[in-house]
């Protein structure tokens, strides 16, 4: 998985150097890659340091959950601004701006709830997470087959449950 992604991330960042290079030269191309990445590392710096003043002044409930969010986007543009390439700086870029990040903010709510396990009170041996990861634990048994006699009432159907022997009154 990771070596497919390096390779579409390699392909689509010499793609796009190649069109630039063949549409503006080479020499405003490199110019163009060398200020994405100088920008993107200030507007990275800028956010991060944003969006710690905002972790420290303290967070309620209601706001835990889009910090959190926010956290993993800016994390996610400033390592994307920080690897070399145009593609990824400008994705990067508009990862760390807060309109951006309020409009993944949902997509990313929902992946990490996909992902994610549920945590619960519970053990979780034979859960469907511990089946899913293929731990699942077996116990090693035969099955015998018991047939009890079954007393009959006075019509010859049989009675839903065993009765105690009756006493003579």
């Amino acid at each position: 998985m990771a070596m497919r992604l390096f390779l579409l991330y390699a392909v689509i960042e010499l793609a796009v150097l190649v069109a630039l290079v063949s549409t503006i030269g080479f020499g405003w191309t490199l110019l163009l890659v060398a200020g994405a990445f100088v920008l993107g590392l200030a507007l990275a710096g800028s956010q991060l340091r944003r969006h710690l003043r905002r972790l420290r002044s303290g967070l309620t409930l209601a706001d835990a959950q889009g910090a959190v969010t926010d956290s993993v986007l800016v994390a996610l543009g400033t390592v994307l601004v920080v690897i070399p390439g145009l593609a990824s700086s400008v994705f990067g870029a508009l990862l760390l701006l807060p309109p951006t990040r309020a409009a993944a903010r949902p997509l990313v709510t929902a992946l990490a709830a996909r992902r994610a396990p549920l945590i619960v009170g519970v053990s979780t041996v034979g859960s469907a997470a511990t089946r899913r990861a293929g731990r699942a634990e077996y116990i090693d048994g035969e099955v015998v087959e018991v047939i009890d006699d079954v007393p009959v009432h006075d019509g010859g159907v049989p009675s839903p449950r065993p009765e105690l022997p009756r006493t003579p009154e």
